[in-house]
């Protein structure tokens, strides 16, 4: 049986694919435990078996392909999961390249117990960085740095991205896979809670994760993300789909229970007051010409708005706990 098993989930990005596969076949190997690769086509309608396929041959490990026609990142993972039965999996995108430890020191770290694994994403920018990019808004084009040092994520109440992490297999036995329901998918608005959606039932189960700086990934950043229309819609969207995880999930990764918050209507009353001080943040940066600070504060309002438009106009309290996890299955049910 493999012992590490890598998921890439990819659309129509053939062209970087191949460049992260060839970076991938040139990693550290995981000690005396064997690896694979499964790259799931999620709809291409570009070269993307063809890139895949093309590689097989040459691959130091068994490099599989697989079809997942249902779209959207969540399914195209959970359909990974059920095809493997590694007890250590490794997640990276289509668009990265993986430092010659990566591998290695993911799976060194789950192998010693740890529940899940993260590490440094850093950006290959395609285009020049906008002078408006303040670093606060790292996360929209998925950059995540927390430092040279290794820490337990629950002890300073951060997460990693999907973009680099790693888990146990007998953690997704217990918790389940991720929620089709708030992952990315091709025609809908910007979405991307499937992950800390995931890390909260982690954190629910006791899971415990480390922060690996060894295990670095290189992000392409293409030119078409640093544009301010693609952050606003990308805000906006993490607000929607953050209000609809926060029904399932009202213990947050900040230690709040939101059951136990008060509300004004459907809205947190903490939350209202973030908006006031954005709105006075705004202004200050726009009086002081700080472009940055002054976009940062508009990403927090359109998170705002995206999270207010997704609770809908009541007075009621939202149900909380609307959702359960069917964590045989890898899907999400309502009750």
């Amino acid at each position: 049986m493999t012992d590490v098993t890598v998921l890439i989930a990819t659309y129509n990005r053939a062209a970087l694919l191949g460049g992260t596969l060839d970076v991938l076949a040139r990693s550290e190997a995981p000690g005396l435990r064997s690896w694979e690769v499964v790259v799931v086509d999620n709809n291409s309608r570009d070269r993307t078996r063809e890139v895949v396929e093309s590689r097989q041959p040459s691959f130091p490990v068994p490099l599989r392909y697989l079809f997942e026609a249902q779209p959207g990142r969540s399914a195209a993972l959970n359909a990974a999961h059920r095809a493997s039965a590694a007890p250590f999996i490794l997640y990276t995108d289509d668009d990265v390249h993986v430092a010659r430890r990566w591998l290695r020191s993911g799976a060194e770290a789950l192998a010693q117990g740890w529940d899940y694994v993260g590490g440094p994403v850093v950006p290959m920018w395609e285009a020049p960085r906008p002078p408006w990019l303040d670093s606060t808004l790292h996360g929209t084009i998925a950059i995540l740095d927390y430092g040279p040092s290794p820490f337990v994520f629950e002890n300073r109440r951060r997460v990693p991205l999907g973009a680099n992490m790693g888990i146990r297999r007998d953690l997704l036995d217990r918790i389940g896979g991720f929620r089709a329901d708030l992952g990315r998918s091709n025609g809908r608005k910007i979405l991307g809670q499937e992950v800390p959606d995931l890390l909260a039932r982690a954190r629910a189960a006791q899971a415990r994760g480390l922060y690996v700086p060894e295990m670095l990934v290189e992000h392409h950043v293409p030119a078409a993300r640093l544009t301010k229309s693609y952050f606003r819609r990308w805000w906006y969207g993490k607000g929607a789909s953050k209000a609809a995880l926060e029904l399932g999930q009202p213990l947050t990764e900040l230690g709040l229970d939101l059951r136990r918050e008060p509300h004004i209507g459907p809205v947190p009353r903490f939350m209202l007051g973030s908006v006031v001080r954005d709105i006075a943040g705004y202004a200050k940066s726009l009086a002081a010409r700080d472009a940055a600070r002054r976009f940062h504060h508009e990403m927090m309002l359109a998170y705002a708005a995206g999270y207010l438009a997704a609770r809908g106009f009541t007075w009621k309290k939202p149900p909380y706990g609307k959702f359960e996890v069917r964590s045989a299955k890898f899907e999400v049910g309502s009750k």
